[in-house]
């Protein structure tokens, strides 16, 4: 960066001369003569860096090579070889210091450009989001913990991060206050298998999905409903799901006759109650089922998809999205951005990944 000065050069003597050429052939200050006005001698060091963001330094390396030219002229009577050492000194106390500041302004410059994405999550339900104990795979430190996250959630919040020119943060949250986080500001997104329901779009803006998730039952491979082909073969069992989910709202009540337990705070929580016979039935999403056959080999899966007599959703249901803070457009377009980049096929083969990695799957 050129830095003006106005300096008095017919007054200022043979040393003070030398150091000002020096500093004009490094082009650190634009040559110009002002006889109209003097710069005190103590303010010489000051004028040179005045621009710089990082004054300090500079005016000490300066200070130190006026002193050590000095003295080198003291001892020289004046002679040539001493203004050539007085010269360099000064060139290289110029050229040292202002290769620091330039490395300290560029160091500013990227920490001031990289703005954090906290990103929420439950950081238990997997195969969507878990916690676990080490980066292994590439989690992400959870803020405020010693622990980590990982999981399809984690994996989608690093792509979009990375690609938007975020720092990501994890921000670990009980299922109820993923919303209220979003809409106070205390997050900027939630990437946690929401469904885009009527109801959240009130509160909360979506992406686009960033999965398609069709609705399951899971059941104990030797229990009653092993055999089931549709919903109408689920009538009368005890059933259950997670609080908040179309899963619990939309999808037990269409089992006729069905004992419907409170519904569990967690996802661990409702496929526990099925492992330890508390309930017949949980209702979930493929992936959640897939991840829980694995982590626990007694359960089976029932997908009636490919029948006539499946779960009635709606699309909205079964899509999966970011949610942000109504009015968050900005945010919002980034996201979509780079989701619109991706297919089905892409969200399917990094969800078969989160799930071969998932700690019970071992």
């Amino acid at each position: 960066m050129e830095t003006a000065f106005v300096f008095n050069f017919r007054r200022s003597g043979l040393f003070f001369q030398t150091i000002y050429a020096t500093l004009c052939k490094q082009k650190r200050i634009r040559y110009e003569m002002n006889f109209k006005e003097e710069i005190p001698l103590g303010e010489f060091p000051l004028f040179c860096a005045r621009r710089r963001k990082i004054v300090k330094k500079k005016v000490l390396g300066l200070l130190l090579a006026v002193m050590t030219a000095a003295m080198l002229t003291a001892c020289g009577s004046g002679k040539e070889a001493d203004t050539s050492a007085a010269s360099e000194s000064t060139d290289a106390a110029v050229s040292e210091e202002t290769s620091s500041d330039e490395s300290t302004d560029a160091a500013e410059d990227s920490s001031a450009e990289k703005k954090t994405l906290k990103v929420a999550m439950e950081c238990g339900y997997a195969p969507y989001n878990w916690t676990q104990a080490d980066d292994s795979n590439g989690a992400v430190k959870i803020n405020d913990s010693s622990d980590y996250a990982y999981g399809y959630d984690v994996m989608m919040a690093k792509k979009i991060a990375d690609a938007l020119g975020y720092e990501l943060q994890i921000v670990k949250l009980d299922w109820d206050s993923l919303v209220p986080a979003v809409q106070s500001g205390t997050v900027d997104c939630v990437i946690a298998g929401q469904s885009i329901t009527s109801e959240r779009l009130q509160m909360v803006d979506f992406s686009q999905p960033y999965y398609y998730a069709s609705i399951v039952g899971l059941v104990k491979s030797d229990g009653q409903y092993a055999d089931a082909k549709g919903v109408a073969d689920l009538a009368g069992a005890t059933c259950t799901s997670q609080l908040g989910t179309v899963w619990y709202d939309v999808c037990l009540p269409q089992i006729k006759d069905a004992n419907i337990q409170p519904a569990q705070e967690s996802a661990p929580a409702m496929l526990v109650a099925l492992e330890s016979a508390r309930t017949d039935l949980v209702v979930t999403d493929m992936p959640t089922a897939k991840a829980a056959v694995v982590a626990y080999p007694d359960l089976k899966l029932l997908d009636f998809t490919d029948s006539d007599d499946n779960f009635q959703v709606s699309e909205e249901e079964i899509n999966i999205g970011i949610s942000v803070k109504k009015g968050n457009t900005e945010l919002l377009d980034g996201i979509n951005s780079v989701l619109s980049t991706m297919t089905a096929d892409d969200f399917d083969s990094m969800m078969n990944e989160a799930i071969s990695v998932q700690p019970l799957s071992e």
